[in-house]
């Protein structure tokens, strides 16, 4: 099989190209702009090729045919798309639909693509299943929603799978904390560098935390089957509070005095997300890694990385 994926030397990216490059007979192509990405995330395995998504004229080419795209660059900020919604626009909508003209160019059978709890908003009716969304409290959320039905659109009219994995939050090892950081990894790199950081709000919102290597088996889990085209909730089924995810991390780093200032609220975000699982776990996906494994993992990624081991 040969495999396209987008972003493919971010954060998610590089744990999907990892899991594809560890099956049998599968060449990975990865096409990012290094904008937040790392070309040393980037298994060696992979062909690389500097690109844009919205250009993907230039490079299409070059690329030649896939079996599958997998698309997971993106703007991926809360605040950032309320402040600059035109931006998010761009990549996170215009970008979609780029890479569907480009799948198209490219042959390929399945477009995978990464959206997001977002597209829920605050909805109380937890667990969320895949039929409520639609409720956006962000440019973020409603721009993925967006997203999502262009794909919908390309898999009626023509034989395209279209495959949409909606993530709970996800964190792990190379996770990025400048800008929209995700809480985990702010959390894991300040205690690897001796240093508090604060949390937004009261810290009692809740949120469904997932390994990025449960994320990164769901993107290639049954790859190519005909069966994967849909929506589904990647996650775990389990809340747990941004005070408990501070409390298991500074456990897991000894930190005896683990008061933490609070701030206020960040605009567009959902106090409470949890979503239910039924319809992954019926497609044979299940998340696996405990959440205090996974955070040992992450501060331990933190720590190396700052130098500390």
């Amino acid at each position: 099989m040969r495999v396209l994926v987008t972003g493919g030397a971010g954060f998610i990216g590089s744990h999907v190209v990892d899991t594809l490059l560890r099956q049998s007979d599968t060449e990975v192509v990865v096409v990012d702009n290094l904008s937040h990405g790392q070309r040393r995330f980037v298994n060696p395995a992979a062909r690389f090729i500097q690109g844009d998504v919205l250009d993907w004229g230039v490079w299409v080419d070059e690329v030649g045919p896939v079996d599958a795209v997998i698309h997971l660059a993106a703007q991926i900020s809360v605040p950032e798309s309320e402040a600059h919604p035109e931006n998010d626009v761009r990549q996170n909508v215009l970008g979609t639909v780029a890479m569907l003209q480009a799948a198209k160019r490219l042959k390929a059978r399945e477009f995978r693509f990464a959206s997001s709890a977002a597209v829920y908003g605050d909805d109380p009716h937890l667990p969320l299943a895949e039929e409520r969304a639609g409720q956006t409290l962000s440019y973020y959320g409603l721009d993925k929603w967006i997203g999502e039905t262009y794909i919908a659109y390309e898999a009626l009219h023509s034989s395209l799978i279209g495959t949409v994995l909606r993530l709970a939050n996800v964190y792990g090892p190379r996770q990025r904390t400048q800008g929209e950081g995700g809480v985990v990894a702010v959390f894991a790199e300040a205690l690897a560098q001796g240093a508090k950081p604060q949390i937004f709000g009261d810290g009692e919102q809740t949120r469904d935390f997932i390994a990025v290597q449960d994320v990164a088996r769901a993107f290639c889990h049954r790859l190519g089957d005909p069966a994967s085209g849909g929506v589904r909730n990647i996650a775990t089924g389990e809340a747990v509070s941004i005070n408990e995810v501070w409390l298991r991390l500074a456990s897991i780093a000894g930190l005896d005095d683990r008061d933490i200032a609070h701030g206020p609220e960040r605009p567009g975000d959902i106090r409470h997300s949890l979503l239910d699982t039924a319809r992954a776990r019926a497609w044979g996906f299940q998340a696996h890694v405990d959440l205090n494994v996974g955070l040992a993992m992450t501060y331990q990624y933190f720590r190396e990385d700052a130098g500390v081991l």
